[in-house]
């Protein structure tokens, strides 16, 4: 579950030319200042990739961060040199400490191809939470919103950095491959590469389940903070 191991380099500088991290970790945190019965403000960031979220957050809480790729973790511990990171499986990982928020978004828990993995993945964060504490999973797609054949394009045009993504898509039942073709330029050199990824589009009703084994009281927001929705847990005091 290395998630863009190769480009984690220029991964910020594909997602904050289209994505607002701190105009989402607002957004976060207004629910969590809704759902939220614990009196704390420590934050694990599950997934966190480069630390763009757990950058943002810092302004209201206590942050740590978690991932599984190297790469993205390299990054992260530049930006945030003063937050614990962990590099850790989001489906079986033990930090030793329990928080008033934890949070995996950008559709980080898609890669997680079976239920199963999602189930154990939601139970280990819900571990994680003190009573009274909020857990907010952002989904993958749901099957509906996949358009099949689609070819999405991203460019960066900086000084010294030139980036041009182009990603296809094939589906598989409930899973889809991303191939994710890249041509980095910089100065006297352009390097070009394809990721794969898979992502998985488990159904509404599956990510519900999966917070209710975990023994959390659950609602589900349809939009969320980019329309692939938001899932609220909450651990009873």
């Amino acid at each position: 579950m290395s998630k863009y191991e190769k480009s984690s380099e220029t991964y910020d500088a594909v997602y904050l030319s289209k994505k607002d991290y701190v105009k989402e970790a607002e957004q976060v945190h207004g629910i969590v200042q809704e759902q939220r019965k614990s009196a704390g403000n420590e934050l694990l960031d599950v997934a966190c990739g480069t630390g763009l979220h757990a950058e943002a957050f810092q302004r209201w809480y206590q942050v740590e961060g978690l991932d599984w790729s190297p790469g993205q973790l390299a990054v992260a511990r530049e930006r945030l040199p003063n937050v614990k990171l962990y590099h850790a499986d989001m489906t079986n990982f033990d930090t030793g400490k329990h928080y008033d928020v934890v949070t995996c978004l950008f559709s980080a828990i898609g890669e997680l191809l079976d239920i199963e993995q999602v189930n154990r993945a939601v139970t280990t964060m819900a571990k994680h939470l003190k009573p009274g504490g909020v857990l907010i999973v952002e989904p993958w797609l749901r099957p509906e919103q996949l358009r099949e054949g689609r070819i999405w394009a991203e460019f960066v045009d900086e000084p010294e950095l030139k980036i041009a993504r182009m990603t296809t898509v094939e589906r598989h039942g409930k899973i889809v491959d991303l191939y994710m073709h890249h041509m980095v330029g910089r100065p006297r050199k352009i390097e070009k590469f394809v990721e794969h990824h898979q992502e998985a589009m488990h159904s509404v009703d599956e990510y519900l389940n999966a917070f209710k084994l975990a023994g959390l009281d659950v609602t589900y927001d349809e939009e969320g903070l980019i329309g692939r929705g938001l899932y609220i847990g909450v651990k009873p005091e």
